[in-house]
């Protein structure tokens, strides 16, 4: 069985591999579906996923073909269902970028999703010693397609800001302020939404939007190497709800790595009525403490 549906609390996950089932496309892997009992619908696009492992990139591996560019989601999967409210996704090293991983998922009340990613370079296979990792979660179809963060354009700034880019693969990446990393890619190479940037920076390291009458929240344990990146159209076309599907997606940036060593996150998705802003920073703090 490459998937399974879990219940905590107020919510229902369907965790997952990559491989097709019913609707459900091949190719796209992680949270299958996600609603909490006052949904009226799956928070992601039912075809594809959220936390969907997309990409790995290095700068110039990733623009050989689209079967590379897209390995994460082409190469196979093992599902593992460890508890009623744990579940686990593993990839061997995949050809081209010989990285492994896995992806641990834990449902708990009453609304919260926690994700463990942790990923091994099993060789010398990033020219330029750094690689990246990249989430896509295409959402369904939401009357507003923004991503809600704190930060600013200047140093110093800690203000609520709102990223909506105007079409797919403009100023789509947000990084925090002290990121200073710049990524050299393959000149002539194709655009992405990792290589482009928008002049806003976040500071602390969480973003959220609105669905129905719910907040999506999505929080990390640091800010090191995680940058935020959007599409309003990432998911294609909702002609249910005559719209876009949007992608509120980010980054994972190892800057400089070891051969067999482990590198990762941990993260933890809110899906709750909507509340205030207050509210926000307190599941945020309350996560950050624990």
């Amino acid at each position: 069985m490459g998937h399974a549906t879990l219940k905590i609390g107020d919510l229902e996950a369907v965790i997952g591999d990559n491989a097709a089932h019913d609707g459900h496309r091949a190719g796209y892997n992680g949270i299958w579906s996600l609603r909490h009992k006052r949904s009226k619908r799956n928070l992601f696009v039912p075809a594809y996923a959220g936390f969907n492992l997309e990409h790995y990139f290095n700068g110039e591996t990733e623009f050989l073909n689209n079967e590379v560019l897209f390995q994460p989601r082409k190469f196979p999967m093992t599902f593992d269902k460890k508890s009623d409210r744990e579940a686990e996704l593993k990839q061997k090293p995949v050809p081209n970028f010989f990285l492994e991983s896995t992806t641990k998922f834990t449902l708990r009340e009453p609304h919260y999703l926690d994700v463990e990613f942790r990923c091994t370079p099993v060789q010398h296979a990033h020219p330029s010693g750094w690689f990246g990792c990249f989430w896509a979660s295409y959402l369904n179809g939401p009357i507003d397609k923004s991503m809600y963060f704190r930060g600013g354009w200047n140093r110093g700034d800690d203000q609520w800001m709102q990223l909506c880019t105007q079409k797919h693969d403009d100023e789509s990446t947000v990084s925090h302020f002290d990121d200073k990393l710049k990524l050299k890619f393959l000149e002539g190479s194709r655009n992405t939404l990792f290589k482009n940037h928008s002049p806003m920076r976040f500071v602390t390291p969480f973003y959220y939007g609105y669905f129905e009458d719910l907040v999506y929240v999505i929080m990390f344990d640091r800010s090191e190497g995680i940058r935020f990146t959007h599409s309003p159209s990432g998911g294609g076309k909702n002609r249910e709800e005559n719209t876009t599907n949007p992608a509120w997606d980010f980054q994972f940036i190892t800057p400089k790595y070891e051969v067999l060593k482990d590198y990762g996150f941990h993260a933890r998705i809110v899906l709750r009525p909507r509340c205030s802003r207050r509210e926000i920073l307190a599941e945020y703090e309350k996560f950050a403490k624990g």
